[in-house]
C-alpha cells in the first residue's frame, strides 16, 4: 500500500495533537502522584490529653468560681496529697498552689512543690510532665515579676521620701534663715531704741541742768 503523505499543515497539527496529550498525561500522572503522596503522608499524633484532663479542669475552675467553691476545690486538692501522697495528687495540689486569681495561690510553695516533683520524672506520665514543666516556667516568670514589681516599688518609695525629705530640709532651711533675719532685725531695732533712749536722757538731763555723764 502506498502510504498518504501529510500536508506540512496537517503535519504540525498532528505534532501539536502529540505534545499536548502527552503534556496532559504527565499532568494526569503528576497530580494522581501527588494526591497518593499527600494522602499517604504521616499525621502527627494527637496529644491525649485525658491522663491530666482534672489537673486542666482544676486549673481552669478555681480562678472561675466564687470564693466558697475556691476554698473547697483548694481544700480537697491539699488533703489529697497530704492523706494520699500519690505523685498525680501531689501534682494536683501544687497546680493549685501556681493557679493565680484567688487567695490560695502561693507561687514560693508552687515552685518548691513542682519542682521536688520534677526532680524525680520516672514517676510521671509524659502529659503530667511536660504540665509541671509548662507550670513550673510560668511561675519562675511570676515570680520575678513579683520581685521587680517590689524593687520598682521601694524605690518610687525610697525617691518619694528623698523627694519629701528634700523639701522638708529646704523648708527648715527657708526657715532657720528667716528666724536669722528677724533675730538681725530685732537687733538692729533694740539698737535704735537704745540710742534714742540714750538721746532722750542726754535731752531731759540737760534740760534739768544736769551735765550728761562723761
Amino acid at each position: 500500500m502506498r502510504r498518504k503523505r501529510l500536508s506540512p499543515a496537517a503535519g504540525t497539527l498532528a505534532a501539536a495533537a502529540l505534545a499536548a496529550s502527552g503534556l496532559g498525561g504527565c499532568a494526569a500522572i503528576s497530580g494522581f502522584a501527588a494526591h497518593h503522596t499527600a494522602a499517604a503522608a504521616p499525621q502527627p499524633p494527637r496529644a491525649d490529653t485525658s491522663p491530666i484532663a482534672p489537673d486542666l479542669e482544676l486549673i481552669s475552675s478555681l480562678p472561675q468560681s466564687d470564693p466558697a467553691h475556691q476554698a473547697e476545690i483548694f481544700q480537697a486538692a491539699k488533703e489529697a496529697a497530704q492523706f494520699t501522697p500519690t505523685t498525680a495528687n501531689k501534682l494536683r495540689y501544687a497546680l493549685a498552689l501556681a493557679t493565680p486569681g484567688y487567695s490560695g495561690a502561693d507561687p514560693v510553695a508552687a515552685e518548691r512543690q513542682l519542682s521536688e516533683i520534677l526532680a524525680r520524672p520516672e514517676t510521671l506520665r509524659p502529659e503530667e510532665r511536660m504540665l509541671a514543666i509548662v507550670e513550673l516556667k510560668q511561675v519562675e516568670q511570676r515570680l520575678i515579676l513579683q520581685t521587680e514589681n517590689t524593687r520598682l516599688q521601694s524605690e518610687a518609695a525610697q525617691h518619694a521620701a528623698h523627694v519629701k525629705l528634700s523639701a522638708v530640709s529646704r523648708r527648715l532651711t527657708a526657715e532657720m534663715d528667716e528666724n536669722v533675719r528677724l533675730r538681725k532685725a530685732l537687733q538692729d531695732a533694740q539698737a535704735k531704741l537704745e540710742a534714742v533712749s540714750h538721746i532722750e536722757r542726754a535731752i531731759n538731763d540737760r534740760g534739768a541742768g544736769v551735765s550728761p555723764p562723761p
